[in-house]
């Protein structure tokens, strides 16, 4: 079992959006404060700032690849193929679990419902999927990390 996973789930659970959790939950590995973490991802929650795109679960995944598999030389064009291809099978993972990576398609809505976040009731986690797609997110990102250290 992951700890990172059981970390993020356990970070939503108490109030923080989906990015939030997962970014958050790996500090350790990233090197980030944990303050920094959470101002860093807080603009993704809800599949960015609610407009119900891509999921800030799956955003976070892809912001702790790019820290520590990531590029920075504008000119390395084999870097940043190697890098979006890494982009696109974590999108692949999730996909497979979930179906798509696409926060209102997750939800199962057909719209973006507002900028104003819902309170986090028991009726609110027994209807959102967000505490399980938070901790597969992170379970991916763990089992991925694992693999390249292989």
């Amino acid at each position: 079992m992951s700890t990172h996973a059981e970390k993020a789930k356990t970070l939503f659970l108490e109030g923080y959006n989906c990015s939030q959790s997962v970014l958050a939950a790996f500090c350790d590995t990233i090197e980030m404060e944990f303050e920094t973490a959470l101002l860093l991802s807080s603009s993704f929650g809800g599949g960015m700032g609610r407009l119900r795109e891509v999921c800030g679960a799956v955003s976070s995944m892809f912001m702790i690849a790019g820290l520590k598999y990531g590029y920075t030389s504008p000119t390395d064009h084999t870097k940043k193929a190697e890098h979006y291809a890494l982009i696109q099978l974590l999108a692949e993972r999730f996909k497979a679990t979930n179906g798509s990576i696409i926060c209102r398609e997750l939800l199962g809505l057909d719209h973006a419902d507002g900028s104003v976040p819902e309170k986090r009731t028991d009726a609110y986690y027994k209807i959102r999927p967000c505490a399980e797609l938070v901790y597969e997110a992170a379970e991916i990102m763990d089992a991925y990390i694992e693999e390249r250290k292989k």
